[in-house]
């Protein structure tokens, strides 16, 4: 039986056309820029100079603090310079720009194709491996997956979930992860496993993907604790929160985290760096990226150096053409259009969309006709429309008692709503206006 989440939720056009492409190497470009903040919480602390001389995997810039992750080269080279440079919404953020010569990596990296499954680890050392190897939630919320899954005194985790839903429209990185990659997924599984002391990890895969759903179903027979449930094809099934509700059943409070009904829940990238850092002490130097969308020409999923500018993958899918209207890092739901195609790939980036003015023109908004469409689509189960309505008035104070902050951002709401109200820019903005009011008080 398929699972799904209770409430709201919707059906958008999946654009799934790059399902059977498979990965391909992106190679690699003459400079990456390398950002020292791709993750949740304080930029990473440079320990590299201009001029210095770095391979792939070299340690660039150390954790600052709990909530930070290391920062590794992604090709071997010189650095030549640190400064500030544009990222993809154009504001300026501080990167390592090496200039890439050659392809050498540190010699502790094991680039065999051997799969390795012992797993002959203490569940410490994991968590110092994935700490070391930079690993952060490569779903898109980047934050660092050594404090996620470092259990804090009176939590208990029960069910480790392994998030393989990719419910974006034109997102195929995981997908074609898990149908080439599925038995090192498995083996990230048994590493989380461990470090929790279960035998209970469930691989969460959208029935859109059968033949993922196959390979992996495949797999997990020979590994015990770690078994497939299939998904109801529904946006936005791969929410923590929605996946939690789908797969166990329980409901997450508000204000509070999977933890607290003692689940864990982990894309399938991340699990996937996870084995390579653990297993073959891989640092987290590259991810899959989907190349896709109306007006790109030759939509592939790439192997990409982390660094690796939007334009030298743009280029090998056909350049932008003149119906190119937006270009969208991420997927079109949650992703953010960029104005600057030199802007870097980094550890969250799962996708770059090259889309028409059909597909991202915003009409005129009109008057709210109260007609609850983005009540019933809220899978929160908020009142979109009273949001954006005390926000327009400055009414912050009424925000709390209306659960603004429980937002998830998946833009369920404007997608539905007939007066074509930006209701998801009006919800970010609450949540932004209360942070503001908290930090007043």
């Amino acid at each position: 039986m398929v699972k799904t989440f209770p409430m709201g939720g919707i059906h958008p056009d999946k654009h799934k056309i790059t399902s059977q492409q498979p990965i391909v190497d992106a190679g690699l470009p003459e400079f990456v820029y390398i950002s020292l903040k791709q993750h949740a919480g304080n930029p990473a602390k440079i320990l590299v100079k201009k001029g210095d001389r770095v391979k792939v995997g070299t340690l660039l810039a150390d954790a600052d603090g709990i909530v930070s992750a290391d920062i590794h080269s992604s090709v071997s080279g010189e650095v030549v310079r640190i400064d500030d440079e544009k990222n993809a919404c154009g504001y300026d953020e501080k990167m390592v720009v090496i200039r890439v010569e050659g392809d050498e990596f540190e010699p502790s990296i094991d680039k065999s194709p051997d799969i390795v499954k012992e797993i002959p680890f203490t569940a410490e050392e994991i968590i110092k491996k994935i700490r070391e190897a930079g690993i952060v939630g490569m779903g898109g919320a980047g934050f660092p997956t050594p404090v996620k899954v470092t259990i804090p005194e009176g939590k208990k985790v029960d069910c480790l979930i392994v998030n393989g839903i990719e419910c974006e429209p034109w997102l195929t990185a995981d997908d074609r992860l898990m149908v080439e990659h599925a038995e090192e997924i498995v083996i990230g599984a048994k590493i989380l496993n461990k470090i929790f002391g279960i035998q209970n990890a469930i691989i969460a895969i959208d029935e859109n993907k059968p033949e993922a759903i196959e390979v992996v179903r495949n797999i997990t027979r020979r590994y015990v604790g770690v078994n497939v449930r299939v998904c109801k094809t529904k946006y936005p099934q791969g929410g923590e929160k929605q996946l939690v509700s789908a797969i166990t059943g329980r409901e997450v409070p508000s204000g509070k985290l999977p933890l607290d009904v003692g689940c864990i829940v982990q894309n399938v990238g991340t699990v996937f760096a996870i084995y390579e850092a653990v297993m073959k002490n891989k640092t987290l130097f590259e991810r899959i990226v989907t190349v896709s969308g109306d007006t790109c020409a030759r939509p592939q999923n790439f192997r990409v150096r982390i660094g690796t500018p939007a334009s030298f993958l743009i280029d090998k899918c056909g350049g932008v053409s003149a119906e190119t209207a937006e270009v969208v890092f991420g997927g079109p739901m949650m992703g953010q259009t960029t104005i600057n195609l030199q802007a870097p790939i980094t550890k969250v980036t799962g996708g770059v969309l090259l889309l028409s003015e059909e597909e991202t023109h915003r009409p005129d908004m009109m008057d709210c006709i109260r007609c609850g469409k983005c009540v019933d689509a809220c899978p929160m189960g908020l009142r979109p429309f009273l949001i954006g309505i005390y926000v327009r008035n400055n009414m912050i104070d009424k925000l709390k008692n209306i659960h603004a902050m429980d937002c998830i951002e998946c833009g369920c709401c404007s997608y539905v709503c007939p007066a074509r109200i930006p209701l998801l820019d009006f919800c970010k903005l609450s949540k932004i206006e209360l942070k503001k009011k908290q930090k007043g008080n």
